[in-house]
């Protein structure tokens, strides 16, 4: 999380200017963050108050990530999703033709169906994070045996928030990659795909996706508490994790998006999606096709999200809501 200077996390003051902070050297004794499951009860917290405000802080640092780079994630899924050669001049023309054709909004087309998304989504991320640091004793042990339990913590997270809102997921990956007048909004998606595929479409592609959080979500979290829980270190986690799981990225946007792409042979399953994927386009221009964008939008997304997590938490956990009943279990 963001180590303050100055008052402690468990204290009433104001964090100093410059508060995102690599913390002391002290392993042995450092502060209590305020995104760590010791925190809410070392601050007087209890556990459900703690949770309410983990989940809260997620919903505030998810919907601010990604909303700050949506016209780039937009570009990439729509490049992920076709066979259109990938590179900064194809990116440019694909901005400034939705630009011309449909105004500055076109580039955030889908953005409200990822902000529906992403809300739970990240608030159960962080919040399960929480809960399942606490459970495996991630913060109580010698800092060298807890890496392993960083690691499972993070990978349970992610499995547990793409469970949770995969619908979500499937139906803006659809209104990323068509034109506007195909679905009106996310509820009319998530209907369109029921009736016309089943209810089973509404999880296609799930299974590369639950493949993916495992590495991603476990080595984001690991790098991110690992490197003491800085702005700039949250952007080096984010990257970490998504390149480390990047080609399931593929699998998943293409199975989701199959059925309005012309491609139904990417359905038949993650090895089949991936063998075709690489006959036709190769590694570079294939399986890691888009990867370079990772590179900008990544550490801009997780950095973002992650500092926003810790302040809005460090917030919260200051208000009355959660300040004036400290001790309540």
């Amino acid at each position: 999380s963001v180590a303050f200077s100055g008052p402690s996390a468990a204290g009433g003051g104001a964090p100093a200017a410059g508060a995102v902070a690599l913390t002391g050297a002290d392993t042995s004794n450092p502060p209590a963050p305020a995104s760590s499951s010791s925190a809410g009860t070392s601050s007087g917290l209890s556990h459900s108050r703690a949770f309410t405000s983990s989940f809260l802080a997620g919903a505030v640092a998810g919907a601010t990530a990604k909303t700050t780079i949506a016209p780039l994630d937009r570009t990439k899924i729509w490049f992920q999703t076709h066979e259109t050669r990938f590179n900064l001049r194809a990116c440019l023309a694909f901005l400034r033709d939705s630009y011309r054709s449909e105004g500055l909004l076109r580039l955030w087309r889908g953005n409200t169906a990822t902000l529906a998304r992403i809300v739970p989504y990240s608030s159960v991320q962080f919040a399960s994070h929480e809960q399942y640091k606490r459970l495996l004793h991630v913060d109580g042990g010698r800092f060298e045996s807890a890496h392993w339990r960083r690691f499972v913590s993070g990978s349970l997270a992610g499995v547990t928030s793409v469970t949770c809102t995969y619908p979500l997921d499937m139906a803006r990956a659809r209104m990323a990659v068509t034109k506007s007048n195909t679905y009106r909004n996310l509820g009319h998606a998530l209907r369109c795909i029921w009736r016309q595929e089943g209810a089973l479409a509404l999880y296609r592609g799930f299974s590369p996706a639950l493949a993916g959080s495992l590495p991603y979500a476990g080595t984001s979290f690991y790098t991110y508490e690992t490197l003491k829980r800085r702005f700039v270190f949250g952007g080096v986690a984010g990257l970490f994790g998504q390149t480390s799981s990047y080609p399931l990225d593929i699998v998943r946007r293409r199975m989701q998006t199959a059925q309005v792409t012309g491609h139904p042979e990417y359905t038949k399953g993650i090895w089949h999606c991936l063998r075709l994927t690489y006959q036709h386009e190769g590694i570079v221009h294939g399986l890691y096709k888009g990867l370079s964008m990772n590179f900008v939008k990544g550490p801009i997304a997780n950095g973002i999200a992650f500092a926003t997590f810790d302040l809005v938490q460090w917030l919260l956990r200051r208000t009355p809501m959660f300040s004036d009943q400290q001790g309540g279990k």
